[in-house]
């Protein structure tokens, strides 16, 4: 990854377009921040343009940075499961997420997930805010406290407003809930089990509120 001398991060500048696809173009060339010197491709959302759900993760993985897609890997599939559980189509909702380009640390030949930082959340949230201004779901699901973060602010804590129905500046509803990726990360299959079955619980809740 970059050393501090090779960091840098400003505002993205997306186009001024009606047009998602104009702005999915811009996004592929994007230098706002220095993450794109690392990664394999931008990581832009998926789905249709006129949707009422949209799903915000933190940042693509070496999967989904490889595929150019997002949600494509391990926790993507757990994703698709519980989706499914939840009665929503994935391919009916909107995917994306708050950092377009992959930031991971080399150990061994594996290159391995890196948190993104502040700055660079920022540097691309004028791409998540042009995808929700074209999109206009009725709900955003942030997926992990970095998404949530990214809507409401670094004091935002998932573990006090999961599964509740807020608003923001961005978009009109927004849910919180865990990122699939932390359904890997459990301890026990007893753990994994239990946390599946919160996670498809809150998408549940993600529906009713689309449909209100």
């Amino acid at each position: 990854m970059a050393t501090n001398s090779e960091e840098y991060a400003r505002p993205a500048t997306p186009p001024d377009t009606s047009s998602l696809g104009e702005v999915r173009a811009a996004a592929r060339e994007c230098t706002a921040c220095h993450l794109h010197k690392h990664a394999t491709q931008t990581v832009f959302g998926e789905g249709p343009r006129q949707t009422p759900i949209m799903l915000v993760g933190e940042q693509p993985g070496d999967y989904e940075d490889v595929a150019g897609k997002p949600f494509v890997g391990p926790a993507g599939k757990i994703m698709d499961r519980a989706l499914e559980e939840a009665g929503i189509d994935r391919k009916k909702v909107y995917v994306t997420n708050a950092v377009k380009h992959f930031k991971w640390e080399p150990r061994g030949k594996r290159r391995i997930h890196k948190k993104p930082n502040s700055r660079e959340i920022d540097a691309c949230r004028p791409w998540l805010e042009a995808e929700l201004r074209l999109v206009k779901p009725k709900l955003l699901v942030c997926l992990g406290a970095t998404a949530a973060q990214a809507i409401f602010g670094p004091t935002f804590r998932v573990t006090r407003e999961r599964g509740k129905v807020l608003s923001s500046k961005l978009a009109p509803r927004v849910m919180a809930t865990v990122h699939p990726s932390s359904l890997l990360r459990q301890p026990d299959e007893e753990s994994r089990e239990r946390e599946y079955k919160n996670f498809v619980a809150d998408l549940r809740v993600a529906v009713k509120a689309a449909k209100d």
